[in-house]
């Protein structure tokens, strides 16, 4: 069923407090699967819970506006003593390891092993969990040398016996060597011939800095996405940015693979398919609920808008007038999320610890919103996916929420998510250097 509802937000010098009857709302539609459209899909984070789905469609979507004064930064805090996340019915979520430094992505390797990269550290760690206890009791600096804000990274070639970490630098691709079990990388970094838009300039003037990359399932070409240096501009400083790029494993033979792409954070591919997906923030300063961030797949040589145009063929009214060519082939993304939530990495669910009807849907973390009056984000969500089709079904649902405390301040920031081995599903957040796991305990 669907439900429109306004959510209000009561609030005094000090601190914001709940609404109880519309809180007690939000839990019954938790409870009860309730879908939020329209304008009550686009409410703030005491909406969140557990279960509550959202669609946000083409239709939605407000008139542009301008936000540019709506600086409402996370302030972040301590983790409170009393701070419970919630997850679905039937889950537990634990405290996986802390102390880490900016864990801004995780992956799984082949034998079990997570790797957390520590971009502002510049560092790649190894966690290792020899009892099965569910917490690491091994942690090795993989790698610290030649590493330059570094945040993707992916095993190749891909399968069960990899002979390289692939590391994604904010200024180019370089790669490790590694084999099944190494804690430490066995020989220097070699540069791969991939540069990126960025480096040095990049970290001086501001801008994207994030890369990912992966491989196709069938290892013959290297995807590596780059945002924009800007919000909104189409200078030439944006030249072979907002865009994500597909390479020859040997960095040969570069293409654009979609453009117009604002910042495509995470991409992964969607298991037994060849189909590139992609978790993209969307520009600011259009409203609070304006333009929707989006999770999507990705068409090759697809143009997604960026700057010119959002969310299809919608003008972006600071490029009133400017290649009108283009705005019929702008493509409106498989779903759309609220504006501002930052979505970062995502992954495909591929084991069978939780429910039957999660195998083949997305996970995805919300970084969460600061160019918005009300705060929104700070979760995780799950995407599901027709498992006959493959396709989004253009909502998604609440699956992990509790970061952001009653008063409104903010004690994390989920950033990196992977699929542990045994079936778990691990995510990092960046406000306190913390590691968490979802596990299916009924």
């Amino acid at each position: 069923m669907e439900i429109r509802c306004a959510l209000r937000l009561f609030s005094c010098a000090t601190c914001i407090a709940f609404d109880l009857t519309l809180a007690t709302q939000i839990a019954a539609a938790a409870e009860n699967g309730t879908l939020l459209t329209g304008k009550a899909a686009m409410g703030d984070w005491t909406s969140d819970a557990p279960g509550v789905r959202r669609k946000i469609t083409v239709q939605d979507l407000p008139a542009p506006s301008s936000n540019v004064l709506a600086i409402n930064l996370p302030r972040v805090i301590q983790r409170p003593a009393d701070a419970q996340l919630r997850v679905p019915p039937g889950f537990r979520i634990d405290m996986y390891g802390s102390g880490f430094r900016d864990p801004r992505f995780l992956l799984t390797a082949p034998n079990g092993d997570i790797f957390v990269t520590e971009s502002r550290a510049n560092q790649i760690k190894v966690l290792r969990d020899t009892k099965g206890s569910g917490k690491p009791d091994v942690v090795e600096i993989f790698a610290e040398r030649d590493l330059n804000k570094p945040f993707g990274i992916a095993f190749y070639p891909p399968g069960n016996d990899p002979q390289f970490l692939f590391v994604a630098n904010t200024d180019g691709v370089i790669r490790f060597p590694y084999r099944n079990g190494d804690l430490k990388a066995s020989g220097p970094a070699e540069k791969t011939g991939a540069r990126l838009s960025g480096g040095a300039a990049l970290l001086r003037s501001g801008g994207h800095w994030t890369r990912d990359t992966v491989f196709s399932p069938d290892g013959k070409k290297m995807y590596v996405s780059i945002g924009s240096r800007s919000n909104d501009s189409d200078n030439a400083a944006e030249a072979d940015r907002a865009r994500i790029l597909e390479f020859n494993p040997d960095s040969s033979g570069q293409k654009v693979y979609a453009w117009g792409i604002r910042n495509a954070v995470g991409i992964a591919f969607r298991p037994g398919s060849d189909e590139l997906w992609m978790s993209t923030n969307e520009r600011d300063e259009l409203g609070d609920d304006l333009p929707p961030d989006y999770i999507s797949s990705v068409k090759p040589g697809g143009f997604y808008g960026w700057p010119w145009f959002y969310i299809g063929n919608h003008v972006d009214p600071r490029h009133k007038g400017k290649h009108a060519e283009l705005a019929d082939k702008a493509i409106v993304p498989d779903v759309l999320v609220q504006a501002h939530s930052a979505t970062l990495n995502l992954c495909f669910y591929t084991a069978d610890q939780f429910p039957a009807e999660y195998k083949g849907d997305i996970f995805a973390a919300f970084h969460g919103s600061w160019n918005r009056k009300k705060r929104t984000g700070y979760k995780i969500v799950r995407v599901p996916l027709d498992h006959s089709t493959g396709k989004a079904r253009g909502e998604y649902e609440d699956f992990v929420t509790g970061f952001v405390t009653r008063d409104g301040n903010v004690w994390g920031r989920p950033v990196g998510i992977t699929v542990a081995k045994d079936g778990s599903l691990l995510f990092s957040e960046d406000g306190n250097g913390t590691i968490w796991r979802v596990s299916y305990a009924r």
